[in-house]
């Protein structure tokens, strides 16, 4: 019996290896990290019934630094952690590790427009310092 040592990314278009270096199931595309929803319990039992599109989320570290993959099935909602391998794009990884820097979890209010107020010096950002009063001279 012939097992297919390689698949098509349903996302992005690219041919994919099963051959993955770092890790001994490939079950995302290295090209842009998608993956599909085909395992339930355990990598490669293929029992899913869903057989959506799990998106990348996000990136986490586990033991020694490895770094772990979080996808999001489009269809059910289901997380997943799956081990990144060697030959994925480190672009995208990098950019879904610096996701949380882009969105504060703290909401921080707006400075307000100084300019709207008739006090600023033409650029929003600052109001125009004040000038010094003239002193009255002593008669």
């Amino acid at each position: 019996m012939a097992f297919a040592r390689s698949f098509s990314c349903e996302h992005c278009g690219v041919e994919v290896s099963l051959d993955a270096p770092g890790t001994t199931h490939r079950n995302h595309c290295p090209s842009c990290l998608w993956s599909r929803h085909l395992d339930r319990n355990v990598p490669g039992d293929r029992k899913a019934d869903c057989s959506g599109g799990m998106e990348p989320i996000a990136v986490t570290v586990r033991g020694e630094g490895r770094w772990v993959l979080i996808h999001r099935c489009t269809n059910c909602g289901r997380l997943r952690l799956n081990k990144t391998a060697g030959d994925d794009n480190v672009l995208l990884l990098m950019r879904l590790a610096a996701l949380p820097l882009t969105m504060p979890f703290i909401p921080f209010a707006a400075e307000p427009e100084t300019e709207a107020n008739g006090n600023g010096n033409g650029n929003g950002s600052h109001p125009a310092p004040r000038k010094p009063r003239a002193r009255k001279a002593k008669a």
